[in-house]
């Protein structure tokens, strides 16, 4: 069995937090500790039985827990907007945006609503339109910016010929490449912020590896029988090598809540795939200022939100 880890989070009271993926999984666990430390917590999630389940559950575990749903499907432009407009028309600030959910590895090369290839839309480019279309409510609430990327994004490169995968789709390079574009987004958000006075700070964390419907059988992404990756990460699990979603949830809590937490760093596992949530050097792919600037720039022109 793996073992538990714990975190000591500031006290939230008062704060507004938006968690994407927190229906399940990491994100359900972020969601439940904000909510447990004091926030008031938006779960934006793709099927409303599954907020709700979820919501209640925060509920259950959390006396007197502040928590609502909202629908948004990230791999739609339309509907990330339609979330900002109704967020917008509310006028709360914002105080912490935690960027969590995605897709992984559908065999087949599929397609967002917009034509984006699947990963890249979900995992990059529908949280560039969201964090892009609430950053009037960021602003106004001097708020943080926390970004999931994976380890998979240890190595490989964005094939900028070839982004939206049109002319070969490899699965896990497409993967890899979705959280390298999560990784460098977050890093030019935190520099665009400094250098323009946005008020807002921009940080970077990894779960490690924990058995979590990521990898499950998926009928929607091609996929209906669970993969053998996501049987291995069971095992390991068992062995205490993988974390659980419980540990895995505590990097991305200590880059969203940490009082010291640094934006040109990576808050992971010390293992790696598994341990205590500790402050990481960024890895290689990560951190070059010039492919954050450039990915910056394509991102802003994909989604067609001007940046301020």
């Amino acid at each position: 069995m793996p073992r538990t880890y714990d975190l000591a989070i500031p006290d939230q009271t008062g704060r507004l937090a938006v968690v994407t993926g927190a229906s399940d999984g990491i994100g359900l666990v972020i969601a439940t500790r904000l909510a447990r430390a004091g926030a008031e917590v938006v779960l934006p999630v793709r099927s409303r039985a599954k907020g709700d389940a979820a919501a209640r559950r925060i509920r259950d575990e959390v006396a007197g827990a502040k928590v609502g749903t909202r629908m948004l499907d990230l791999s739609s432009l339309a509907s990330v907007a339609s979330l900002v407009t109704e967020l917008t028309a509310e006028g709360r600030p914002i105080d912490l945006l935690v960027n969590n959910a995605g897709v992984m590895n559908p065999p087949e090369r599929r397609t967002t609503a917009d034509g984006f290839e699947l990963q890249l839309g979900t995992n990059h480019l529908g949280h560039v339109a969201l964090t892009l279309g609430l950053l009037p409510l960021l602003r106004e609430g001097g708020g943080r910016v926390t970004h999931q990327t994976s380890v998979s994004a240890r190595s490989g490169s964005i094939d900028w010929d070839d982004l939206n995968s049109e002319r070969h789709y490899d699965v896990m390079k497409a993967y890899a490449a979705s959280k390298i574009a999560n990784g460098l987004f977050a890093r030019e958000l935190d520099t665009r912020s400094r250098e323009e006075g946005w008020g807002i700070r921009s940080t970077l964390a990894h779960p490690g590896i924990s058995p979590t419907n990521l990898l499950a059988a998926q009928p929607a992404l091609g996929r209906d029988r669970t993969p053998p990756e996501r049987r291995l990460i069971g095992a390991l699990g068992r062995l205490g090598l993988a974390g659980s979603p419980e540990n895995a949830a505590l990097p991305a809590l200590l880059a969203a809540t940490g009082e010291h937490v640094r934006s040109d760093r990576l808050y992971g596992p010390k293992r790696t795939l598994s341990g205590p949530p500790v402050e990481r050097e960024l890895w290689k792919p990560l951190r070059d200022p010039a492919e954050a600037r450039r990915l910056w720039d394509v991102s802003v022109e994909l989604v067609g939100i001007p940046a301020p």
